[in-house]
């Protein structure tokens, strides 16, 4: 009877654990994970214990003096949400081996197991035997190759020990190179390269390609050495609870005594095609370490022969990356986040990132202001950092200019202005400005009641004080919006003229053009605008367009807001579209698909009632027709602003409600991207009397922040995604 039972546990075991090996995760889709920045780069001011660092012929590399327990991780750190590890994979490393390494067993790095007190230490015995001296059965032989006149030979080796602590390792043994694994029933199985004569105390640069169909090993952008194995590599490699560690096994027995440069673990494809060719194959380079590639390559001596080498890396890999102009055009591969970034000099910029998924939105901080504020305007200054420049009200207290900290933003400088609606910040090269809209007149406000004049003012930041000082001044009326483009290389502002005086409201608004001469903004073209409140420049393909928010006329708010096209060195009229106090445009894109949104602020029709509640709508460009034809409808609350953003492949829209009526305490309302439904409300954030969204992302993360116009307040919150 026990037996009975016994065998139906056993077979109900087998029928669980073949269930949870289906929902088990590979290790797929990764970018190249560099596993020796991981752990030399816990703390880049000082190495980590155990390894110093060491120069050969100019170039640098890491010496391990004891199997220190820094070098290792947990495989989930960077192989993260995978249980599996990757079917297709490759291995780059650069190392420079001594002769006396010959006469050793010496890992590159090896993934071990978790660890078992109950493991009899005979296993471990039987499995360094086995290390030592290469007793096993021979599973396959290769043909022999030929490379340079040389014959090579390669041979596979199935190693006796069935619960041996190795999962994945990388060794050197008697002039060979062994590729070690868990194999099928827990066998471990290895893979020996024999004949690449890499203990030459030379540096060498290694590709390991491991796919279904064969096992390849090049080195120094050489042909390939290549087994095809009789079963191919596993496909259900269990690495969960599992350890990597970089130059050794984890002990004393098997430390790496060579220089190590670089290794690299590149899932789901053959990385050869990354690092070769090479105009210096022996040390090409896929990713190293910043602490190596920093210092200086003064080049190799053979004879009177001086080789320069480029140590640049093309891609680093960690959890937090400072992006400056030395790393300029660098890359960055963050594993927690699943994102590759590029340093543009000042911010990472993401050119790839894992499908986010918006979880819930966290109030990280609230700021209280001098003043109410109509706009924010969130910006980098490259070796300063993330900046947000706040439109206030009063002219008392001036614009405030804050600087993001570690725990959110904090007052930088305050810039004075006179009743400020909005800022835009641009830049012309290297050099970086800031345009403020004044709707106050400055201090000669005798002037401003006469002429209805207005001076907006553009600062440009100094290098040296680390301040932005004004740089021109340009005459408006009550300018609600400017909006910075280039065409054809050439820099143009446009300012939206919102009315001149109490009631004229049908006036030019003005498109500047930077001019290199004379080093100013010229005027270049004017536009008539009806109480114009926002512009939003755009491009299409090669078309540029300028969309104007028209919001009243002096009559009503149900006006026509105006698309312009680029023809011919200036703007035409594209299409018109009747808005009802249009106070925001916002351009963006799915896919292929171009969209236009429209804030409508409130219908006003003569001395009737004004109406809050109405409709913002979207359009979409008909590429056939030409035209931006009505897609969605969303009822708003006195709408002043919209912002779009993306997290991974989900997209989304954030309103700004303002008034409803009654009361400027309303909720701005976040909506998804739903495909064919449209936006559908997700989110609903408690404002006050809320002027403006904008969306920023720091050092992984992804925020919102809204400024109020009702209340000396505005709000950050952090968008949690999963």
């Amino acid at each position: 009877m026990s037996s009975i039972i016994f065998t139906l546990f056993l077979l109900l075991g087998l029928k669980v654990s073949g269930t949870t090996t289906d929902t088990w995760r590979h290790c797929a889709d990764l970018l190249p994970l560099d596993l020796l920045s991981f752990v030399l780069e816990r703390d880049p001011s000082k190495l980590v214990p155990g390894v110093s660092m060491r120069q050969a012929g100019g170039v640098s590399g890491v010496q391990f003096s004891s199997p220190h327990p820094s070098m290792s991780f947990p495989s989930s750190q960077l192989l993260v949400d995978c249980d599996l590890f990757p079917k297709e994979f490759s291995f780059v490393l650069t190392i420079k081996v001594p002769h006396t390494a010959t006469k050793r067993n010496e890992y590159i790095f090896s993934l071990l197991e978790p660890k078992n007190d109950e493991k009899l230490e005979g296993v471990r015995k039987e499995e360094e035997n086995t290390n030592g001296h290469e007793n096993g059965n021979i599973s396959q032989r290769n043909k022999e190759s030929e490379r340079h006149g040389e014959r090579e030979r390669t041979r596979q080796v199935k190693s006796n020990v069935e619960h041996g602590r190795i999962i994945l390792g990388l060794r050197l043994s008697r002039k060979r190179l062994h590729f070690l694994y868990r194999g099928h029933g827990g066998v471990t199985e290895h893979w020996v390269f024999g004949g690449a004569r890499l203990a030459d105390n030379q540096w060498h640069t290694l590709v390991l390609a491991v796919s279904r169909q064969h096992v390849r090993l090049t080195v120094d952008c050489n042909s390939p050495l290549e087994i095809v194995p009789s079963r191919p590599f596993p496909s259900d490699l269990n690495i969960q609870g599992a350890r990597f560690h970089i130059g050794s096994r984890g002990r004393w027995n098997g430390l790496y005594s060579g220089l190590l440069r670089q290794l690299v673990l590149v899932p789901g494809s053959d990385a050869t095609h990354y690092v070769c060719p090479s105009s210096d194959p022996k040390l090409a380079a896929l990713s190293v370490p910043p602490l190596l590639s920093d210092l200086p390559a003064t080049g190799r001596n053979d004879d009177n022969h001086v080789t320069s080498y480029d140590s640049d890396e093309r891609v680093s890999v960690g959890l937090e990356r400072s992006c400056s102009e030395q790393l300029q055009g660098q890359m960055w591969f963050n594993p927690l986040k699943k994102g590759l970034y590029l340093c543009d000099g000042s911010v990472w910029i993401a050119v790839l990132e894992d499908h986010k998924r918006l979880d819930y939105v966290l109030e990280h901080q609230v700021l209280t202001t001098s003043s109410e504020t109509h706009d924010i305007e969130v910006f980098q200054v490259p070796g300063v950092g993330l900046m947000a420049a706040m439109a206030h009200r009063s002219s008392a207290s001036g614009s405030a200019l804050y600087l993001w900290s570690h725990s959110g933003f904090q007052l930088y400088q305050n810039i004075s202005t006179y009743e400020a609606l909005a800022w835009r910040h641009f830049s012309m090269g290297k050099k970086i400005y800031l345009v403020v809209s004044n709707s106050g007149g400055g201090p000669d406000k005798h002037l401003k009641k006469e002429t209805g004049t207005d001076f907006s003012v553009i600062y440009k930041w100094s290098r040296r004080s680390k301040k932005f000082v004004q740089f021109q001044t340009l005459q408006t009326h009550c300018a609600r919006d400017w909006e910075a483009f280039s065409i054809d290389q050439q820099t143009y502002l446009a300012v939206a003229n919102h009315r001149q005086g109490d009631t004229n409201h049908t006036i030019d608004s003005v498109i500047y053009k930077w001019n290199k001469l004379t080093k100013v903004f010229e005027v270049h073209q004017t536009l008539l605008t009806s109480g114009a409140y926002d512009w939003e420049y755009f491009t299409v393909g090669p078309y540029h367009f300028l969309v104007v928010a028209n919001a009243f006329d002096g009559v009503t708010t149900t006006v026509d807001s105006v698309i312009y096209i680029w023809i011919n060195g200036s703007f035409q009229v594209f299409q018109t579209i009747k808005t009802f106090c249009a106070t925001d445009w916002e351009m963006f894109q799915i896919g292929t698909r171009v969209f236009l949104v429209v804030a409508n602020g409130h219908r006003l029709q003569g001395k009737g009632p004004s109406q809050y509640a109405i409709n913002s709508t979207i359009y979409e460009l008909d590429m056939n027709g030409q035209v931006f034809v009505r897609f969605q409808e969303i009822i708003t609350y006195s709408a002043v602003d919209w912002e779009f953003f993306s997290l991974g492949e989900e997209h989304f829209l954030v309103v700004a409600n303002s008034f409803n009526g009654e009361s400027y305490s309303l909720n701005s309302i976040l909506y998804r991207w739903q495909g064919y439904e449209g936006f559908v409300p997700v989110h609903w954030l408690p404002t006050i009397g809320c002027s403006d969204w904008e969306f920023f992302s720091l050092r992984g993360e992804s925020y919102l922040i809204y400024s109020s116009a009702k209340a000396p307040l505005s709000k950050v919150f952090k968008l949690k995604t999963y």
